[in-house]
């Protein structure tokens, strides 16, 4: 039965629109995304296919070119679809940073960062330079590393702090393993970072560990700052 023949309280747009975005499963807000099904299925079929065979939305929405053009019902167009809007989302997070106070959006400042760093292959550590009322001045990847860690060093990260004249910085990196726990070279390297900062009075507010999915591990929340 195609989606126009349901009735109005379970097709999906219609959901959205009445129940707000948060009442919709992954499959019917993917079916929104695609618009349309193919010739036998609905788009919300489609959807649900789609989500067995990536294993879950994240998958789907991290997936490269190659896969994601494979895949029934999607192709080039729907990927630049798609990448535009991640890239709106990671673009509003960064402006709501800009324009407030990241000590006081934890929420807000561990989306962003985890959308920014979630599906690196590859071990990044990047710093969120704030000014002097924590609004964010810039992001910057610092270091990249290999799946097995990344080199820090501090005397490259305060010549950063001070280029961009940051009163305080919160640092964050992934852990491709997807565990975001911290190592003890994790738990190290902060607090040299820490030291070697606050010499130029330049605090350290938060280092965050992003893992798989929607994990990120603050080390101020553990009061490992």
């Amino acid at each position: 039965m195609p989606i126009t023949d349901w009735p109005n309280a379970e097709r999906p747009r219609e959901k959205l629109l009445q129940r707000g975005p948060q009442a919709l499963s992954d499959a019917e807000l993917l079916a929104i995304f695609l618009r349309t099904g193919v010739k036998g299925k609905t788009a919300v079929d489609v959807a649900r296919e789609l989500l067995q065979e990536y294993g879950s939305l994240r998958a789907l929405l991290e997936a490269d070119y190659p896969r994601f053009h494979r895949s029934p019902g999607l192709g080039s167009a729907k990927y630049a679809l798609l990448q535009a809007v991640l890239e709106m989302a990671r673009r509003h997070w960064k402006e709501e940073l800009e324009h407030g106070d990241a000590l006081t959006s934890p929420e807000l400042t561990r989306r962003y960062l985890i959308s920014l760093l979630c599906s690196r292959p590859h071990e990044v550590f990047a710093c969120l330079l704030l000014d002097n009322q924590h609004r964010v001045i810039h992001f910057e990847e610092l270091f990249r590393g290999t799946i097995d860690g990344a080199s820090v060093y501090p005397r490259e990260v305060v010549k950063i702090a001070l280029n961009h004249n940051a009163a305080a910085v919160i640092f964050a990196h992934n852990h491709p393993s997807g565990v975001a726990e911290p190592s003890e070279a994790d738990k190290f390297i902060t607090q040299r970072l820490k030291q070697a900062l606050g010499l130029l009075d330049i605090r350290v507010l938060d280092h965050f560990i992003i893992g798989d999915g929607v994990q990120a591990y603050s080390f101020a929340e553990h009061g490992l700052i």
